[in-house]
């Protein structure tokens, strides 16, 4: 009986290693209430024009951004996104991704249209949580570095730019 028990278990270490199990994104999913989206997605109106829709707000990965300074879109993500994503995908003309109803080179919506500040979630979880964007056949990739930028951007409430020291009233 013992070597029939081996062989079973060999078989079944085969059939593990050959197996691989697909994540579906749901960011993006129409939704009624908070039980239509799975884990870690919350069901949110976050999309001019889309209704309620699944996303993630706070899934795995996210940081604190009490550890640094929080980037901002000016500064660090801009040019990040510009490099990655907008050179070839996700620009006004959204020849390579099809998708028209988002920009990733411009802050806030235009239209009906979404900018990267609303979409600074699903930036997170798709460059950071589950890093299948960019697409490494078809982009370059960000650094761990500006991975890491990203996170602490998108964790820490995405914000724009820095704001101008105020006037000292001429001293």
């Amino acid at each position: 009986m013992k070597p029939l028990h081996l062989s079973l278990l060999g078989l079944c270490a085969a059939a593990v290693v050959g197996c691989s199990i697909e994540a579906p994104d749901f960011t993006g999913k129409s939704c009624d209430t908070a039980a239509d989206c799975p884990e870690p997605y919350t069901c949110v109106a976050a999309r001019p024009g889309a209704g309620r829709t699944c996303e993630v707000l706070n899934g795995p990965g996210v940081s604190n951004p009490s550890t640094g300074p929080v980037p901002t879109w000016c500064k660090d993500i801009q040019p990040i996104l510009a490099a990655t994503c907008v050179s070839s995908c996700h620009d006004a003309t959204t020849v390579s991704s099809g998708r028209k109803d988002f920009r990733l080179d411009v802050y806030e919506a235009v239209g009906d249209v979404a900018g990267a500040k609303l979409l600074a979630p699903r930036i997170h979880a798709r460059a950071v949580v589950s890093r299948t964007m960019p697409p490494p056949t078809t982009s370059p990739q960000p650094t761990e570095a500006e991975r890491a930028l990203i996170d602490r951007w998108a964790s820490g409430g995405a914000p724009f730019c820095e704001q101008s020291a105020p006037l000292d009233g001429g001293s």
